[in-house]
């Protein structure tokens, strides 16, 4: 049987994160192949679109319009927020869920920060909508981010009730 150790613990986290970074990087690759700048392509009518588009801001497009400066200072934040992750993975990697979330979060930071090197934007594809409402168009990197912080939330939670 493997040793459980903290360094066996850490090699499934990284190695998580890193199948969610190439499942990230393939997805975007397929989209640029597959779709034209601004294209939409329905999948549930009225609700969800593949779309092509690219971010060279943050999240909602914050600083998209900067004179470029943005794209050194979010590739920064990414790798230095990679960094504290993976630091933190191998203090915490016995704590299920909080290494969980962690390693989704490193793979969403990773994911967009490849992005920011190669193109100096971030290539987005997933579109949700509703009538009037749409969301920013986002990708796997971005999903792992938000699904990665509701874990980290309900670790929390948890955490809290369990110490009541």
């Amino acid at each position: 049987m493997a040793a459980r150790g903290p360094s066996n613990r850490l090699g499934r986290h990284l190695g998580l994160a890193a199948a969610l970074i190439a499942l990230d990087q393939l997805t975007k690759w397929i989209a640029v192949r597959a779709l034209d700048f601004g294209e939409r392509v329905p999948v549930i009518p009225g609700f969800f679109d593949f779309t092509l588009v690219y971010n060279r801001g943050a999240a909602f497009s914050f600083l998209a319009g900067a004179g470029g400066w943005q794209r050194w200072f979010f590739t920064g934040i990414g790798i230095a927020a990679a960094v504290f992750i993976v630091w933190m993975l191998a203090r915490h990697g016995s704590q299920r869920l909080f290494a969980f979330a962690l390693s989704l979060i490193l793979a969403g930071a990773i994911g967009n920060v490849i992005d920011r090197v190669w193109q100096g934007k971030v290539t987005d594809f997933v579109l949700l909508y509703w009538r009037g409402w749409h969301w920013p168009a986002f990708n796997v990197a971005d999903m792992a981010i938000t699904f990665g912080a509701a874990l980290l939330i309900l670790d929390e939670i948890r955490r809290v009730r369990r110490s009541r």
